[in-house]
């Protein structure tokens, strides 16, 4: 048996990355999915969830836009009969854009998508899960939405955004068995930040990646998948309200020049 099996799961920003990475193990855990992406490429997502036996369905649609949101949640319990799991994955990012240089209208597109999507997921995911009396949602937030230092301002602005809004909607849901929470990815490599890992191969700098984290590398799209899974599955049936981090210990720690203390055979280093 799997970890979601009999479920139904809802998955935005489904057409790559964590996104897809997420959809493809849900399914695998048993779970039948409704994976959602304004790219096309959203349907090789559920091409490749019944490649591997799985029931998958996708949809274009932006997960921005309530009415497209709606539709997604009716579509999964049309389909599947009802809905279980809900990952607000779905986000865009602006790029470090200069203080004075970012205008309203940057501010309004990552907004809509980073942090009223989530909202709109919630919303609708919640209202067909208080039928059943249990549910959980995730949302993608950003170790950005901790601390300055991770992403630009306007995306670190709604990332924090988004660990409020669990931990506020959690609390919204008191008794109806629903739970909210958050994941915050550190440095990833997904379409977002292709141009970042691509660069540092260019200049042959790869294995300076993620050299600020304890781990000293990047993560791949499925380390997050796997704690969406926790998240998603009964694992984590008292976990509420809360904004698990996933990046390599990198915001463990306030910036410092940190070097190893420990040699590789044993023995401190001084």
């Amino acid at each position: 048996m799997g970890r979601l099996q009999g479920k139904v799961a809802l998955v935005t920003g489904a057409g790559s990355g964590i996104g897809r990475a997420s959809a493809r193990l849900f399914a695998g855990e048993g779970a039948k999915v409704v994976a959602v992406d304004r790219a096309e490429s959203v349907h090789e997502t559920a091409d490749m969830i019944k490649a591997a036996g799985g029931a998958g369905l996708a949809l274009t649609g932006d997960a921005g836009f309530e009415t497209d949101v709606a539709a997604a949640v009716a579509k999964a319990v049309e389909a599947f009969g009802g809905l279980d799991v809900c990952y607000a994955n779905a986000g865009v990012s602006a790029g470090v854009t200069p203080l004075f240089e970012l205008t309203a209208d940057d501010w309004t597109n990552i907004l809509r998508i980073n942090l009223i999507g989530p909202f709109l997921a919630i919303k609708h995911a919640a209202q067909a899960m208080v039928l059943k009396g249990s549910g959980s949602i995730i949302c993608t937030a950003s170790v950005a939405g901790l601390r300055s230092g991770a992403g630009g301002i306007s995306y670190s602005a709604s990332k924090a955004g988004v660990i409020n809004l669990v931990q506020t909607t959690a609390q919204q849901l008191t008794g109806t068995g629903v739970r909210v929470n958050a994941i915050c990815p550190g440095l990833i490599e997904t379409g977002m930040t292709k141009p970042l890992f691509d660069r540092a191969r260019e200049r042959g700098a790869e294995k300076k990646i993620g050299q600020l984290n304890p781990l000293r590398r990047g993560g791949i799209p499925d380390e997050i998948a796997r704690a969406a899974l926790f998240l998603a599955s009964e694992d984590a049936s008292y976990v509420n309200g809360q904004a698990l981090v996933v990046d390599g210990g990198l915001s463990s720690s306030h910036p410092v020049a940190s070097v190893s203390r420990i040699d590789p055979r044993g023995s401190r280093l001084k």
